[in-house]
């Protein structure tokens, strides 16, 4: 059973997913992030810093806070 945090995590590389899918937008240009990261993040299988949400949302580009809707 996965924690609490664990959905968090996955509900919000869902929706990066969702929203670079939105933008036609491959991995490799996602924030300058390495594509096999970003997947990892997509996967909810990272833990992000600040900066790198921050990387994201820019790149998407939508407001930081956009991100957390499903929370």
């Amino acid at each position: 059973m996965k924690s609490q945090n664990e959905r968090k995590q996955i509900i919000f590389g869902q929706t990066i997913r969702d929203l670079r899918h939105k933008r036609g937008m491959t991995l490799a240009k996602l924030a300058h992030i390495h594509p096999s990261y970003a997947a990892d993040v997509e996967r909810g299988e990272r833990n992000l810093s600040l900066l790198n949400v921050l990387k994201l949302a820019a790149a998407l580009p939508v407001h930081p806070g956009k991100l957390f809707v499903e929370f």
